[in-house]
């Protein structure tokens, strides 16, 4: 039995861990070998295997409205919601000069959150909440919702989207004066299991000046 990443591959314990939202890294779990690969043989092999999973479920894929469907799911796969995994779709962040000698707390709120679970391959959606402090350098404001984006285009625990999330503004910014809060629903919940449809997971990442409990506060009741 292979040890990889702390994991016993082929073991129920592998099982237990995905159910309950652990993991034992920040960053996502990709091969070394996960960009070897071109995004058009990415897509034919996801096309070719997507086609046989639909034929194990007994669809009939000469129908009009199923044939294109392995090929549509391919390239959504690789060039939409999955497309975070590729480092050539993160976003250039370039700094500013803070001109205006702005010394207070910055927060953009409401920014759309569209990721998967990593666990069934199903929707989790909501909101992204994230401030910062500036510390000589400011950044477009586009571009905070950017890097939102990207890291939640690709298969996620909102655990570690949230910290993924602060970690670039911290390296970004040259600050540790950023705080992330994301309220999302996930599909696995939702229409599996439980199927309970009007939960909601709140996760939150407080660095630097955030972790004082009246900055906190200051920012919470900000995006409230």
């Amino acid at each position: 039995m292979k040890v990889k990443n702390g994991y016993k591959s082929g073991s129920s314990t592998h099982d237990e861990i995905g159910e309950s939202h652990l993991w034992n890294s920040n960053a996502t779990p990709l091969k070394d070998d996960a960009f070897d690969m071109s995004d058009e043989t990415k897509m034919e092999k996801i096309e070719e295997h997507f086609k046989a999973i639909m034929n194990i479920l007994g669809l009939d894929l000469r129908d009009d409205s199923l044939k294109g469907t392995p090929k549509r799911v391919a390239k959504m796969f690789v060039n939409e919601i999955f497309s975070g995994l590729n480092p050539e779709s993160k976003p250039a962040v370039t700094l500013f000069e803070n001109k205006y000698q702005y010394r207070q707390m910055l927060v953009e709120k409401n920014i759309r959150v569209q990721s998967t679970c990593e666990h069934h391959f199903l929707p989790i959606y909501g909101k992204a909440h994230i401030a910062y402090i500036p510390n000589g350098k400011v950044v477009g404001l586009s571009k905070l919702n950017r890097i939102v984006d990207y890291f939640s285009r690709r298969p996620q625990v909102q655990e570690r989207l949230t910290i993924q999330i602060a970690k670039e503004l911290k390296n970004i910014l040259q600050t540790e004066d950023v705080a992330v809060y994301i309220d999302a629903k996930h599909m696995c919940v939702q229409a599996r299991g439980i199927e309970h449809q009007q939960s909601s997971t709140v996760t939150a990442e407080y660095c630097g000046k955030f972790l004082n409990e009246s900055v906190k506060m200051e920012f919470l009741n900000s995006i409230r």
